[in-house]
């Protein structure tokens, strides 16, 4: 690491709080510490930005399941996901939402993950696509599935298979049934996030259709300079 990434990257740990440094302190492998460190000033940064606060004195609060949100009285939602060289940040007011992103990939267990952790209505309509297409069409699944739980805060201990996603690359992404409750599934929004390649990311809240608008792509100077 070079004298600037260094400083870039102490720049970075001094934006968060004490609890957020110690669990940067447990992983095991440097490029997931810098990873959780990065991804979580760079939220606090955009925070920044909507709140007009302080990055490093925004200050957050833990759902049951460990779901991040905002101290305090506000409407300001967020969501944040990474993969790879990629993270993507989410916000919104006056629901919760959840976002995913994965990069598209090759997978020697895709069949049988799909088998397990989708419902068979998905995993029948996967086993259909062709083979040209069907790592596409897992990780749109496999996204959209996880806004979703992520949205609602149920982390792992929800059942991917209880509810039911659209995840055809012609037609718009949108929420079958939830528990097997069409009229549940029509209180939800679904919506996919157009990337760059290899890259597939969706949102999910409990709201009408909201417009996504899309900030460009930042590096970590670009956002650095958001603080001065």
């Amino acid at each position: 690491m070079g004298d600037s990434d260094r400083l870039e990257a102490e720049r970075l740990a001094d934006l968060l709080a004490e609890d957020e440094r110690e669990r940067a302190g447990q992983f095991v492998f440097e490029k997931d510490r810098r990873s959780f460190v990065e991804c979580r000033a760079a939220l606090r940064i955009l925070l920044h930005g909507y709140l007009g606060q302080r990055a490093d004195d925004i200050v957050f609060a833990y759902s049951e399941r460990g779901k991040p949100r905002l101290a305090g009285e506000t409407d300001l939602r967020f969501n944040v996901s990474h993969s790879g060289a990629l993270a993507l940040f989410a916000f919104t007011r006056g629901c919760e939402l959840g976002v995913d992103v994965e990069a598209v990939r090759a997978m020697k267990d895709m069949d049988s993950i799909a088998k397990r952790f989708f419902c068979f209505d998905e995993y029948r309509q996967l086993m259909l696509v062709a083979a040209a297409e069907k790592q596409a069409a897992f990780f749109r699944c496999w996204t959209r599935k996880e806004a979703y739980i992520k949205a609602t805060g149920d982390g792992l201990s929800a059942g991917l298979d209880q509810f039911q996603v659209t995840f055809s690359a012609s037609g718009a992404a949108r929420f079958i049934h939830i528990n097997h409750d069409v009229d549940e599934a029509a209180e939800w929004t679904l919506q996919n996030v157009v990337l760059d390649s290899p890259y597939v990311g969706a949102v999910a809240y409990r709201a009408a259709a909201k417009d996504v608008r899309m900030m460009e792509r930042l590096s970590f100077n670009d956002l650095l300079t958001r603080l001065d």
